[in-house]
């Protein structure tokens, strides 16, 4: 399909190439608004899309308004519309650990079309969230100081907190590792890793 067949060659382009880029300006549009959306950023994603439709050719604009609904569907974190669009495409729609962390990411840090009401919630369930694995990690601090004879309260509370930022800290690297590991296989033609 005419320009958006230059998409996957101007995948590996940078940000700043593809604003400059002029000759396939609509895959380059394309491209930025998908990259807005994976940084959830509605705002800048539909402004992209709406560079690239404007300057599509007709027979190109469904299939170009179809990767619109699928990125926005990711910004605005709609779980059920970006499965329905991720199929529609003709791609794999996303695992259910995926569709859940995007629907926990919508309660948590909800998009900023959400109103005040939403955003006073996601605020809320965070403060719960960090006082909640807080208590777990003092939790696990006091019994195993328990085996050594007791722990003050103050010590749990410190070490405690120490044991949850470590443990965020290796799930984060472990999640990284992984995302590069699935980008290589991506990249490559094969299957990610499980």
């Amino acid at each position: 399909m005419g320009a958006l067949a230059a998409i996957p060659q101007l995948e590996s382009r940078t940000d700043e190439q593809l604003q400059g880029e002029s000759r396939h300006r609509v895959a380059a549009k394309a491209i930025l608004g998908a990259r807005a959306a994976e940084r959830y950023d509605a705002k800048a994603a539909r402004a992209y899309f709406n560079e690239a439709l404007a300057g599509a050719h007709p027979q190109e604009r469904p299939a170009l308004r179809q990767m619109m609904k699928a990125s926005l569907a990711l910004a605005e974190r709609r779980p059920d519309e970006l499965k329905d669009a991720m199929e529609k495409l003709g791609q794999e729609a996303p695992s259910g650990r995926q569709m859940f962390m995007l629907r926990m990411m919508g309660l948590l840090v909800p998009p900023a079309s959400a109103g005040i009401v939403a955003r006073i919630r996601g605020i809320v369930l965070i403060v719960l969230l960090v006082i909640a694995l807080l208590a777990i990690g003092t939790g696990i601090v006091q019994g195993v100081g328990l085996i050594f004879g007791g722990i003050g309260v103050g010590s749990s509370i410190f070490f405690g907190f120490l044991l949850v930022v470590v443990a965020l800290g290796v799930l984060i690297l472990f999640g990284r590792r992984r995302q590069g590991k699935a980008a290589a296989a991506r990249a490559a033609g094969g299957p990610p890793p499980r």
